[in-house]
Order: structure tokens, then sequence, then C-alpha cells
């Protein structure tokens, strides 16, 4: 695995996940509560996870091609 295109790659979804997930939790706060907050602890784990879990899949697959 190289570890710029790792970096890179996690870089890229780390962003991607954090703002769809804190636009997310705003509207479901927002439209369930009625109140206007983001929950960026659970933002920032999902954005970690995901932000580690995509690229090691995507190494994982082309490795068997």
């Amino acid at each position: 695995m190289k570890i710029k295109r790792f970096l890179i790659d996690f870089a890229v979804v780390f962003a991607v996940t954090l703002v769809v997930a804190a636009i997310v939790t705003y509207l479901w706060n927002l439209i369930a509560h009625g109140q206007n907050a983001i929950d960026w602890e659970t933002s920032f784990r999902f954005a970690i996870i995901l932000g580690i879990a995509l690229p090691v899949a995507r190494t994982m697959t082309s490795k068997g091609k």
C-alpha cells in the first residue's frame, strides 16, 4: 500500500464524509427536534471510520486484480 496515495484518499473521504454527516445531523436535528445543532461528535467519528475503511477496501480490491 502506497502511503502517499492512502493519505490522499483518507483526506478526501474524511472531508466529504464530515461535510455530509454534518449536513445530515443538522437537518435531522432541525426537522425532528426543532433545534439548530450539528452533532460534531458523530460526524467526526463517522468521517474517521469511513476515512480509514474505504481507502483500505479500495487497496485490497485493487491488489486482487
